[in-house]
């Protein structure tokens, strides 16, 4: 039986290209995103490509939370159930180093990240509870591991919700519901470009493609890609902060 997988913040970036990672695959399609345009889009392209793949799209701002539950609900009603749901919208314009007047702008990572994100994910298990099955995923990323000098509401919002995840993944523990958190590298998206510097960078089409495959194996947890990432993860949470202070793009 083919699949369904749903994807949040799917117009762009990762998330653009996890949808075509899949639909290679023959998945089905629920595509999720604030700029219905941008999704249009990708669904022409992939059903041009892929004849036999479903997709439907639905314009969701997950900042809006009382909108997520009712537009998961109505794509899965659509789709006639969920398999996988991939809580991919993100933001990472945050507002610099703390204490500078950017804290608006941190607010608004924490409710896309965080909040956006928890919600994706709560509306998901409750679909996955009656279904008695079913997938979630949650893209955090390596900033998790430590406090980014100069990125901290992104830090944060990225080791908030490999948390919840985490909980989660203890309370689903003894059902079919599996919960996968990913944690992605530098992947060459426009998120990240005007960064100075992008250690081990790889382009967005094999990034996605690495997630489509830790995905569809069901990890738990994962960085992505596994190498040199996992164990910069694992460093990175022993280094003195005297070490990562001179990472410091800010310091005076």
């Amino acid at each position: 039986m083919t699949k369904t997988i749903l994807i949040t913040g799917a117009s762009a970036g990762i998330g653009q290209h996890l949808a075509l990672a899949f639909a290679r695959r023959g998945y089905n399609l629920a595509l999720a995103a604030r700029r219905l345009d941008g999704l249009a889009t990708l669904k022409t392209e992939i059903t041009q490509q892929y004849p036999s793949v479903r997709v439907e799209i639905a314009a969701l701002d997950v900042t809006q939370l009382d909108t997520v539950a009712p537009t998961l609900q109505q794509l899965a009603s659509t789709m006639g159930g969920l398999d996988i749901v991939v809580a991919n919208a993100g933001i990472g314009d945050g507002g610099g180093p703390v204490g500078t007047g950017g804290f608006a702008r941190d607010a608004a990572v924490i409710q896309t990240n965080v909040l956006g994100a928890m919600a994706t994910i709560d509306a998901a298990v409750a679909i996955f509870r009656k279904q008695k099955h079913g997938q979630v995923v949650a893209i955090a990323s390596v900033a998790a591991a430590r406090g980014v000098p100069g990125a901290a509401s992104y830090s944060t919002s990225k080791a908030a919700i490999a948390m919840y995840a985490d909980a989660a993944r203890s309370e689903l523990h003894h059902t079919p519901i599996k919960v996968t958190t990913l944690y992605p590298g530098y992947i060459d998206t426009a998120m990240n470009r005007r960064m100075k510097s992008r250690p081990f960078l790889v382009t967005v089409e094999d990034g996605a493609e690495r997630v489509a495959k830790l995905i569809e194996r069901g990890v738990q947890e994962a960085a992505v890609p596994g190498w040199p990432w996992g164990l910069v993860m694992w460093l990175l949470r022993r280094l003195p902060t005297s070490l990562i202070a001179k990472q410091n793009p800010f310091s005076e």
